[in-house]
């Protein structure tokens, strides 16, 4: 309602809406890898297993305004005797999208869309460490739109080139 008192819509008159929105359609796990390759034995190693934990996130258009985008997860879980056991997990989304500038698009897929996967695909990590016999691996909360301007801001200056002050000096 606009301060005027008279009401506004975002319909046409054809009736096609034309307000902006995004939003998950549906989120499944899309693979799942557990290896526990030296059980039982890795169950009586006295240390704590090293993580190595990486992330990628992936996003590709499907039909339309849908796209999927995965957040994939992989630990290796490392002792002094090997390997105690590795996780590879890919969960993704079905996003809908539409009415967005492509950088809205952009952001959403890669920095909004894995901000709402991510507990998910939490708790998928923790329940495989379990089930594999280990304690169930909790993982941080990530700031998804932090890194992706931190990663926006990279690009950017890596096209710009090494600056005045990155050249070397001149010779007298």
């Amino acid at each position: 309602m606009a301060d005027d008192g008279t009401v506004t819509s975002s319909l046409r008159l054809d009736g096609e809406d034309t307000l902006p929105s995004a939003g998950v359609i549906s989120q499944y796990v899309k693979d799942l890898s557990v290896e526990n390759p030296n059980a039982p034995e890795s169950f009586s190693w006295q240390d704590s297993p090293q993580l190595d934990i990486q992330f990628n996130i992936q996003a590709r258009a499907i039909e339309g305004d849908v796209h999927e985008v995965e957040l994939k997860v992989q630990i290796n879980a490392r002792c002094e005797a090997g390997v105690a056991y590795i996780i590879d997990l890919t969960y993704a989304g079905l996003i809908g999208m539409r009415n967005l500038e492509e950088a809205q698009m952009h952001a959403f897929m890669f920095a909004e869309a894995p901000r709402i996967l991510f507990p998910f695909a939490r708790r998928v990590i923790a329940d495989a460490t379990r089930d594999a016999g280990f304690t169930p691996v909790m993982l941080e909360p990530i700031d998804f739109n932090g890194l992706y301007i931190q990663q926006l801001a990279a690009q950017a200056e890596a096209q710009q080139g090494p600056s005045a002050s990155d050249e070397p000096a001149g010779h007298a």
